[in-house]
Protein backbone atom coordinates (compact mmCIF):
# COMPACT_ATOMS: atom_id res chain seq x y z
CA UNK A 1 0.00 0.00 0.00
CA UNK A 2 1.46 3.34 -1.06
CA UNK A 3 2.05 6.17 1.41
CA UNK A 4 -0.59 8.44 -0.11
CA UNK A 5 -3.24 5.72 0.23
CA UNK A 6 -2.27 5.20 3.86
CA UNK A 7 -2.49 8.94 4.50
CA UNK A 8 -5.91 9.13 2.82
CA UNK A 9 -7.25 6.22 4.88
CA UNK A 10 -5.84 7.74 8.07
CA UNK A 11 -7.41 11.10 7.21
CA UNK A 12 -10.80 9.47 6.61
CA UNK A 13 -10.54 7.55 9.88
CA UNK A 14 -9.73 10.68 11.88
CA UNK A 15 -12.55 12.61 10.19
CA UNK A 16 -15.04 9.87 11.09
CA UNK A 17 -13.91 9.83 14.72
CA UNK A 18 -14.05 13.62 14.94
CA UNK A 19 -17.63 13.61 13.65
CA UNK A 20 -18.75 11.55 16.65
CA UNK A 21 -18.82 13.76 19.78
CA UNK A 22 -17.58 12.11 22.96
CA UNK A 23 -19.62 13.04 26.00
CA UNK A 24 -16.87 11.85 28.34
CA UNK A 25 -14.91 15.05 27.75
CA UNK A 26 -17.04 18.08 28.50
CA UNK A 27 -15.15 21.24 29.37
CA UNK A 28 -12.00 23.00 28.18
CA UNK A 29 -9.27 22.58 30.79
CA UNK A 30 -8.15 26.20 30.72
CA UNK A 31 -9.25 27.69 34.03
CA UNK A 32 -12.23 30.00 33.64
CA UNK A 33 -12.98 29.04 30.02
CA UNK A 34 -16.13 26.95 30.44
CA UNK A 35 -16.48 26.08 26.75
CA UNK A 36 -16.88 22.51 25.58
CA UNK A 37 -13.74 20.67 24.49
CA UNK A 38 -13.40 19.83 20.81
CA UNK A 39 -13.91 16.13 21.57
CA UNK A 40 -17.29 16.96 23.09
CA UNK A 41 -18.41 18.49 19.80
CA UNK A 42 -18.04 17.58 16.15
CA UNK A 43 -14.97 19.80 15.84
CA UNK A 44 -12.09 17.39 16.50
CA UNK A 45 -10.50 14.87 18.84
CA UNK A 46 -8.92 17.24 21.36
CA UNK A 47 -10.04 16.18 24.83
CA UNK A 48 -8.29 19.06 26.61
CA UNK A 49 -9.23 22.34 24.95
CA UNK A 50 -12.00 24.18 23.15
CA UNK A 51 -11.42 25.34 19.57
CA UNK A 52 -10.02 28.78 20.45
CA UNK A 53 -7.61 27.49 23.10
CA UNK A 54 -6.58 24.56 20.88
CA UNK A 55 -5.70 27.01 18.09
CA UNK A 56 -3.81 29.20 20.57
CA UNK A 57 -1.90 26.16 21.81
CA UNK A 58 -1.03 25.15 18.25
CA UNK A 59 0.32 28.62 17.40
CA UNK A 60 2.07 29.55 20.63
CA UNK A 61 2.94 26.36 22.50
CA UNK A 62 0.62 27.28 25.36
CA UNK A 63 -3.19 27.32 25.54
CA UNK A 64 -3.21 30.62 27.43
CA UNK A 65 0.12 32.47 27.06
CA UNK A 66 0.85 34.35 23.84
CA UNK A 67 4.16 34.32 22.00
CA UNK A 68 6.75 36.89 22.94
CA UNK A 69 6.84 39.99 20.75
CA UNK A 70 9.90 41.21 18.87
CA UNK A 71 10.11 44.14 21.29
CA UNK A 72 10.18 41.79 24.28
CA UNK A 73 12.87 39.57 22.78
CA UNK A 74 15.06 42.31 21.23
CA UNK A 75 17.14 43.27 24.33
CA UNK A 76 17.77 39.61 25.13
CA UNK A 77 18.79 38.88 21.52
CA UNK A 78 21.27 41.78 21.71
CA UNK A 79 22.66 40.37 24.95
CA UNK A 80 22.89 36.88 23.42
CA UNK A 81 24.76 38.13 20.35
CA UNK A 82 27.21 40.08 22.49
CA UNK A 83 27.83 37.04 24.69
CA UNK A 84 28.39 34.76 21.68
CA UNK A 85 30.82 37.23 20.13
CA UNK A 86 32.78 37.45 23.36
CA UNK A 87 32.79 33.66 23.79
CA UNK A 88 33.09 32.46 20.20
CA UNK A 89 35.97 30.12 21.08
CA UNK A 90 34.12 28.53 24.00
CA UNK A 91 33.87 24.76 23.54
CA UNK A 92 30.13 24.75 24.19
CA UNK A 93 29.53 27.49 21.62
CA UNK A 94 31.57 25.50 19.12
CA UNK A 95 29.53 22.41 19.95
CA UNK A 96 26.25 24.26 19.37
CA UNK A 97 27.49 25.67 16.05
CA UNK A 98 28.52 22.21 14.89
CA UNK A 99 25.09 20.82 15.79
CA UNK A 100 23.35 23.49 13.74
CA UNK A 101 25.71 22.83 10.83
CA UNK A 102 24.89 19.12 11.04
CA UNK A 103 21.18 19.89 10.81
CA UNK A 104 21.89 22.08 7.76
CA UNK A 105 23.83 19.25 6.12
CA UNK A 106 21.18 16.60 6.88
CA UNK A 107 18.16 18.70 5.88
CA UNK A 108 18.01 17.38 2.35
CA UNK A 109 17.24 19.40 -0.79
CA UNK A 110 15.75 22.87 -0.59
CA UNK A 111 11.96 22.87 -0.96
CA UNK A 112 10.12 26.01 -2.05
CA UNK A 113 7.58 27.22 0.53
CA UNK A 114 4.72 26.79 -1.96
CA UNK A 115 5.60 23.10 -2.38
CA UNK A 116 5.20 22.13 1.29
CA UNK A 117 1.59 20.96 1.00
CA UNK A 118 1.32 17.23 1.58
CA UNK A 119 4.57 16.94 3.51
CA UNK A 120 4.59 15.57 7.05
CA UNK A 121 5.51 17.88 9.97
CA UNK A 122 8.92 16.22 10.21
CA UNK A 123 9.54 16.75 6.49
CA UNK A 124 8.47 20.38 6.86
CA UNK A 125 10.90 20.85 9.73
CA UNK A 126 13.75 19.56 7.56
CA UNK A 127 12.63 21.93 4.82
CA UNK A 128 12.91 24.79 7.31
CA UNK A 129 16.53 23.87 8.02
CA UNK A 130 17.16 23.66 4.28
CA UNK A 131 15.74 27.20 3.84
CA UNK A 132 18.15 28.52 6.47
CA UNK A 133 21.03 26.74 4.73
CA UNK A 134 20.07 28.14 1.34
CA UNK A 135 19.79 31.64 2.83
CA UNK A 136 23.31 31.25 4.31
CA UNK A 137 22.08 32.02 7.81
CA UNK A 138 25.04 31.95 10.20
CA UNK A 139 24.49 29.19 12.78
CA UNK A 140 25.30 31.76 15.47
CA UNK A 141 22.16 33.66 14.49
CA UNK A 142 20.11 30.53 15.18
CA UNK A 143 21.87 30.01 18.51
CA UNK A 144 21.43 33.66 19.49
CA UNK A 145 17.70 33.44 18.78
CA UNK A 146 17.41 30.37 21.03
CA UNK A 147 19.43 31.96 23.84
CA UNK A 148 17.27 35.09 23.54
CA UNK A 149 14.15 33.01 24.11
CA UNK A 150 15.72 31.33 27.13
CA UNK A 151 16.66 34.72 28.60
CA UNK A 152 13.22 36.13 27.86
CA UNK A 153 11.55 33.25 29.70
CA UNK A 154 13.89 33.73 32.65
CA UNK A 155 13.03 37.45 32.81
CA UNK A 156 9.28 36.85 32.48
CA UNK A 157 7.48 37.50 35.80
CA UNK A 158 4.72 35.06 34.75
CA UNK A 159 6.42 32.51 32.47
CA UNK A 160 5.08 29.30 31.06
CA UNK A 161 7.78 26.99 32.35
CA UNK A 162 6.83 23.99 30.21
CA UNK A 163 9.44 22.80 27.70
CA UNK A 164 6.87 22.83 24.88
CA UNK A 165 6.40 26.59 25.19
CA UNK A 166 10.17 27.19 25.04
CA UNK A 167 10.54 24.91 22.04
CA UNK A 168 7.73 26.58 20.12
CA UNK A 169 9.07 30.04 20.91
CA UNK A 170 12.52 29.05 19.64
CA UNK A 171 11.01 27.53 16.49
CA UNK A 172 9.02 30.68 15.78
CA UNK A 173 12.19 32.78 16.04
CA UNK A 174 13.93 30.39 13.66
CA UNK A 175 11.05 30.73 11.18
CA UNK A 176 11.63 34.48 11.05
CA UNK A 177 15.27 34.09 10.00
CA UNK A 178 14.37 32.69 6.56
CA UNK A 179 10.67 32.12 6.59
CA UNK A 180 9.50 32.03 2.99
CA UNK A 181 10.01 31.84 -0.74
CA UNK A 182 10.20 34.99 -2.82
CA UNK A 183 10.24 35.12 -6.63
CA UNK A 184 10.13 37.87 -9.22
CA UNK A 185 9.30 37.79 -12.91
CA UNK A 186 10.28 41.16 -14.43
CA UNK A 187 9.15 40.40 -17.98
CA UNK A 188 5.58 39.11 -17.99
CA UNK A 189 2.35 40.10 -19.65
CA UNK A 190 0.89 42.95 -17.64
CA UNK A 191 4.22 43.96 -16.11
CA UNK A 192 6.47 42.58 -13.36
CA UNK A 193 5.03 39.99 -11.01
CA UNK A 194 6.08 38.83 -7.57
CA UNK A 195 5.37 35.75 -5.46
CA UNK A 196 5.76 35.72 -1.68
CA UNK A 197 4.83 32.52 0.17
CA UNK A 198 5.36 31.94 3.89
CA UNK A 199 5.04 28.58 5.66
CA UNK A 200 2.52 28.53 8.49
CA UNK A 201 4.18 29.03 11.86
CA UNK A 202 2.02 26.65 13.86
CA UNK A 203 1.33 22.99 14.59
CA UNK A 204 3.58 19.98 14.96
CA UNK A 205 6.30 21.34 12.68
CA UNK A 206 7.11 23.88 15.42
CA UNK A 207 7.46 21.05 17.91
CA UNK A 208 9.88 19.16 15.66
CA UNK A 209 11.95 22.29 15.08
CA UNK A 210 11.88 23.07 18.79
CA UNK A 211 13.27 19.66 19.70
CA UNK A 212 16.07 20.11 17.16
CA UNK A 213 16.91 23.56 18.51
CA UNK A 214 16.78 22.41 22.12
CA UNK A 215 19.30 19.65 21.34
CA UNK A 216 21.57 22.17 19.62
CA UNK A 217 21.88 24.40 22.67
CA UNK A 218 21.26 22.04 25.60
CA UNK A 219 24.94 21.72 26.54
CA UNK A 220 25.58 25.43 26.01
CA UNK A 221 22.63 26.39 28.22
CA UNK A 222 23.68 23.99 30.97
CA UNK A 223 27.29 25.26 31.10
CA UNK A 224 27.08 28.94 30.18
CA UNK A 225 26.94 31.84 32.61
CA UNK A 226 25.37 34.95 31.15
Amino acid sequence: MTDWIKRRERKNEVAARAAEPSLRFHTCRVVGCGKRSRAATQDGLDTFFCRSHADHHSRHGSPYKRSYTAKEIAPHRKRARAWLEANQDDMWVTNAVQRVQTLYANAGPHVEAFRLNGLSPQERSKAAWARLRKANIDPRQVIAACIAVELTVQADPQPDSKSEFRRVQMAKQMHKLASGTHKQWPSTAGGPKELHVYPRSRGQVLRHLGVDLEKCIELLISHATW
